[in-house]
């Protein structure tokens, strides 16, 4: 009976062993699986990073273009000012001509 004693204990420790080790062998199944998401998410983190990053390097070129145009602006709006000005003189002295004029033809 020791031997069969000594058989049944050891067949409890092989199923309390088996037992252990399925648990050990879940709970790292279930570490992998949170490790991997985690992972994900870090490279899904890092991706939208990138893509801000991306974005707002257009941006600032579009920023750059628009201040460059700006200042173009400026200066074409400075240039039309001194147009209008000559324009007004002329029609001034025209004015002025078209009044000699008719005091030379009376």
């Amino acid at each position: 009976m020791a031997a069969g004693s000594a058989a049944d204990a050891q067949a409890r420790f092989g199923h309390s062993v088996k037992g252990l080790l399925t648990e050990k062998v879940t709970s790292c199944g279930t570490d992998v699986i949170a490790l991997t998401k985690q992972v994900l998410k870090g490279s899904r983190s890092a991706e939208l990073l990138s893509q801000a990053a991306r974005n707002m390097v257009m941006q600032e070129d579009a920023i750059l273009h628009s201040e460059d145009s700006l200042r173009k602006m400026a200066i074409i709006t400075t240039h039309l000012q001194y147009q209008q000005e000559a324009i007004q003189k002329n029609v001034e002295q025209s004015s002025n001509l078209q009044d000699q004029l008719r005091h030379l033809l009376k």
